[in-house]
């Protein structure tokens, strides 16, 4: 936990120097997005040292525990069942008028949706499952009987997390104090729970699927591959659609990121018992012995 104190408090002081010096390259980054990506990695680094005090080492410790071929299919297997289980909740979305496609959109704009999708969902899949299911999961479970307590605990702090930099900050608006308005929001914001519930449970289902899916498989690859794909569909999703104007089912979507809510949560309900009832074919498309 001090940990993740830190690594806030340093993401934050460092959210405005890398966006003055991303910026030029990449305009469309908001500050709120590199404070995300800062507080991973300065987490990433913290965590590799709590490992060190709790003696985890090696590629368990990470849990990347695998062979290189199985491994590979577990990820393939999984990046192929999330785009697949994200894209029935996109259509959902638009077919509820939710979201509707952009009057805009072409050939072009679907390209640089995709792109932005692929790119944010290998590093999302492969950075956010490796912390969290690998390493926190994995020291979390270490001496448990039971694996259940430390998965919940982790899918609430994988949840809470996702609303560090919760404010949007037009690129205009930034100034050197915009990193401290990032982080005074993210726990202004937990002071009114009704605004963050919808996503919330969205977030820690997410979480909690992701977490049994490492649990089952004993690596993080699958998970991995499943969250990848989540991500590039909800990317390429958001990057082609807009959200229509006092549209009747917009309560179904939540006002954190305009995609996760309460058609999320239900839908990650339904692949919780679709995972439950499919475990043995599953099981054997993994090659879980």
């Amino acid at each position: 936990m001090a940990a993740i104190a830190v690594a806030l408090l340093i993401a934050s002081l460092l959210a405005y120097p890398a966006y003055q010096l991303i910026h030029p390259w990449q305009p469309e980054w908001r500050l709120d997005k590199i404070a995300s990506r800062l507080f991973d990695l300065v987490l990433l680094g913290f965590i590799i040292l709590v490992l060190q005090r709790l003696r985890l080492k090696g590629r368990e410790a990470w849990g990347w525990q695998t062979q290189a071929g199985l491994g590979a299919r577990q990820y393939l297997v999984g990046a192929a069942l999330g785009i697949l289980t994200m894209s029935c909740v996109s259509v959902s979305m638009v077919l509820l008028g939710a979201r509707s496609l952009d009057s805009s959109l072409d050939a072009a704009m679907l390209l640089t949706a995709l792109q932005a999708g692929l790119g944010s969902g290998l590093v999302v899949g492969l950075v956010e499952e490796t912390l969290f299911r690998g390493l926190i999961l994995g020291a979390a479970t270490r001496d448990s009987r039971s694996a259940w307590p430390g998965l919940i605990a982790v899918s609430i702090l994988f949840a809470s997390l996702h609303f560090l930099a919760n404010v949007k900050i037009a690129h205009e608006d930034v100034t050197p104090w915009s990193g401290w308005l990032l982080l005074t929001s993210t726990f202004a914001d937990f002071m009114h729970p009704e605004r963050l519930i919808d996503a919330f449970l969205a977030l820690f289902g997410v979480g909690l699927l992701t977490g049994l899916a490492r649990i089952t498989t004993g690596n993080v690859l699958f998970a991995a591959g499943l969250h990848g794909g989540w991500v590039l569909v909800m990317r390429t999703t958001i990057g082609i659609t807009q959200l229509p104007k006092d549209a009747a089912n917009a309560w179904l979507l939540s006002n954190h990121d305009g995609y996760t809510g309460w058609l999320v949560t239900f839908f990650i309900l339904l692949f919780l018992a679709a995972a439950k009832l499919a475990s043995r074919p599953l099981r054997a498309l993994l090659r879980i012995t």
